[in-house]
């Protein structure tokens, strides 16, 4: 699947995108965010926070929504309106 990064996420992690398949038992956005937590100091610093949003294919996602299937998966951090 297609990982996009955007904002601070993207500056941290040190790209916009790249490609990755998860490792077994990984089957949720929060478990996904975990995941990439283990790959490295950057990874870890990028989803460090609780704030941050997913969407699966364009479509805003919840930390227990389900990836399978999932073609572009995008982390982003909170936005405000105003």
């Amino acid at each position: 699947m297609k990982l996009l990064y955007f904002a601070w996420v993207r500056e941290r992690v040190g790209r916009a995108e790249e490609v990755a398949e998860a490792p077994a038992g990984v089957s949720t956005i929060g478990e996904l965010i975990a995941w990439l937590r283990s790959r490295g100091p950057e990874y870890a610093h990028a989803f460090e926070s609780d704030a941050i949003r997913a969407a699966i294919d364009r479509r805003h996602a919840k930390p227990d929504a389900k990836i399978a299937g999932a073609r572009e998966i995008a982390f982003f951090p909170p936005m405000t309106g105003g």
